[in-house]
């Protein structure tokens, strides 16, 4: 841990590069409605730990279809919606840097579609993302075989937390 010491005045101020600041979530022009944001930045940097990967900094930004649509078509070329888009700012050997942006009304679309509730597809999406950024991938279908399996232990995991 970071820990820097200011004197000013005779007074001792200390500043410490805390953990869970090295997450963050912002809701652009939607509302996410996630709860429990800090005990979730404790699990994804475990989830990260777990990975192996460490963490500089992820932004996870909520936003509309409009605007994941713009970024979808800017900078991958796909005109379509997507319920999220991960994008590694860092190099695959550094600590991870990273921003993450999802779609509020894609994911409450797909979870109307699929039957389950909003709160279990956003944290579904959350960890899909997050596991990007530890090199896993959706395509080959083997690849996202495994991911989609190592997606939905994290996601048991959470929901056995949260019980305990």
């Amino acid at each position: 841990m970071i820990q820097i010491y200011f004197v000013v005045n005779f007074y001792i101020f200390e500043f410490r590069n805390k953990p869970l600041d090295k997450i963050y979530f912002h809701d652009s022009n939607v509302r996410s409605s996630l709860l429990h944001r800090k005990d979730l930045k404790k699990f994804l940097l475990a989830v990260f730990k777990q990975e192996r990967r460490k963490v500089e900094r992820i932004d996870i930004i909520f936003c509309n279809d409009k605007y994941l649509f713009s970024l979808n078509k800017s900078f991958l070329n796909h005109a379509y919606n997507t319920d999220t888009l991960s994008f590694l700012l860092s190099d695959d050997k550094l600590p991870i840097v990273g921003d993450i942006y999802i779609s509020i009304q894609r994911i409450r679309a797909n979870a109307r579609d699929l039957n389950i509730e909003y709160k279990n597809e956003l944290l579904r999406v959350i960890f899909h993302s997050c596991l990007h950024f530890c090199g896993y991938e959706d395509t080959p279908p083997a690849s996202a075989v495994k991911m989609e399996t190592r997606q939905e232990y994290y996601l048991k995991q959470w929901f056995v937390s949260r019980e305990t």
